[in-house]
């Protein structure tokens, strides 16, 4: 790693110019010696955190059990009591107070230097954050969904590949020993070929009606939060429920896409394309301000003839996961280690050494520290995030115009419809913009 590299030459040869003349000071911890087995300061990833909720708190401490080789030093969040609580944790871990807070990404960007960042917000902020971060040449650890338009997802992918960055999407599912069993399974024919695919996703809330105008808690900066959405008053919805506002998200459906149709495109082949026709049917809230679809539907067709139906899981006779059906069987994976098949003995093959072995990881988060390390490509790289939750966008998009769309993956474009492709990208309220592909 480059920038790891120029720190860890400095201080070796800073050591290696007082050798001969200076004794180390006592008062220097065995931990910064790299004594006790654990990892010399020079040697651990510097990380910084924008998002500091539950999402991001959450993977925040799971970086913290990979045994000293991530050390977190600075964190931005617009609600100040979440980010003083972050603040502690690290604080704590790392035994100072020299942890660096902000309220402002921007004021983040300018000032730290980092080796990589965490990045969990509401999906109207990832394509400019995600981008600028990726400008920055950090390497990131972002939250899915990647994008909350087809054109914030162009955006972050190319800004991702142009800067040389290591990304790795919190699909933690591939590193998960049933899901990649499933997939493995399938990409190498154990039910022969797929023709058919289901995912279930979770069924939507019905609402919560129209909580009256609220003043702004004075930890919460909402004109940051908004951002580029639309300029609305406060009413106690932020942090969790942002979900069910189409202004922030697509509900259910794009809460989840990234999981199971990764999954369901990883053990397709799929993960670098996308389908050619989308034809999808919602149930939306009738009154209120939750207004993402609570019940979706959508079938899919790709160019190899493959069809993927993606719908909330009480429409499906599976549920919840990624079923796909070949002609020899089926095979179905689900949380909860779940996995199951036609025929039991299918899950008893094993892969043969000249057979598709699909990339391996056992743990998400350790799985992205050695990828910023070594430079390899990490297990849930940008185009494959971005691929899975294009089907969820374009299914949004024909729940909303009534349509069946067709698009083109390699251009990505939608075809001879002049009304569905306005909906590839959302306006962004001034002054915030995203820069064109």
């Amino acid at each position: 790693m480059k920038k790891t590299s120029t720190r860890r030459d400095f201080v070796r040869k800073s050591a290696s110019a007082l050798a001969g003349s200076v004794i180390i000071p006592y008062i220097v911890p065995s931990s910064s010696l790299g004594l006790g087995g654990q990892t010399p300061p020079a040697d651990r990833i510097v990380m910084g955190v924008i998002g500091t909720g539950s999402q991001g708190m959450s993977d925040m401490r799971d970086f913290m059990r990979l045994k000293d080789q991530v050390r977190f030093v600075a964190l931005c969040d617009v609600d100040a009591k979440r980010l003083a609580s972050a603040k502690d944790v690290v604080d704590k871990t790392n035994r100072s107070k020299d942890c660096r807070t902000y309220g402002d990404y921007r004021e983040f960007m300018e000032k730290e230097k980092l080796d990589a960042v965490l990045i969990a917000l509401p999906d109207h902020w990832h394509g400019i954050i995600y981008s600028e971060a990726a400008r920055k040449k950090w390497d990131v650890y972002g939250e899915k969904p990647i994008c909350r338009t087809i054109n914030d997802g162009k955006v972050i992918v190319k800004a991702v590949k142009d800067n040389g960055v290591i990304w790795q999407t919190g699909s933690w599912q591939r590193s998960q020993a049933n899901f990649h069993k499933g997939a493995e399974l399938v990409i190498n024919g154990r039910i022969g070929k797929v023709k058919y695919i289901e995912v279930g996703l979770p069924d939507g809330g019905r609402g919560i009606g129209t909580p009256p105008v609220q003043d702004v808690p004075e930890e919460l900066d909402w004109e940051m939060w908004l951002g580029p959405a639309l300029k609305v008053p406060y009413r106690g919805v932020c942090h969790w429920n942002w979900r069910w506002i189409l202004d922030y998200s697509g509900g259910q459906l794009t809460d989840w896409a990234g999981h199971h149709i990764d999954i369901a495109n990883w053990g397709t082949g799929l993960e670098y394309t996308g389908p050619v026709e989308i034809e999808g049917k919602g149930v939306y809230p009738v009154d209120g301000i939750y207004n993402a679809p609570v019940e979706y539907d959508i079938l899919c067709k790709y160019a190899n003839g493959i069809e993927m139906r993606v719908a909330n899981s009480s429409r499906l006779p599976k549920g919840m996961g990624t079923c796909w059906y070949g002609d020899l069987g089926w095979l179905h994976v689900d949380r909860g280690n779940r996995i199951s098949a036609s025929d039991p003995n299918i899950l008893k093959e094993e892969i043969g050494d000249n057979e598709t072995h699909l990339y391996k990881s056992d743990n998400h988060y350790q799985n992205f520290v050695d990828s910023v390390r070594s430079r390899k490509q990490a297990i849930a790289p940008i185009e494959p995030a971005y691929r899975a939750i294009s089907v969820a966008l374009l299914g949004e998009i024909s729940m909303t115009t009534g349509q069946k769309i067709k698009w083109d993956p390699d251009k990505e474009e939608i075809i001879d419809n002049p009304t569905a492709s306005r909906l590839l990208s959302r306006p962004y309220r001034k002054p915030w913009t995203l820069p064109t592909v």
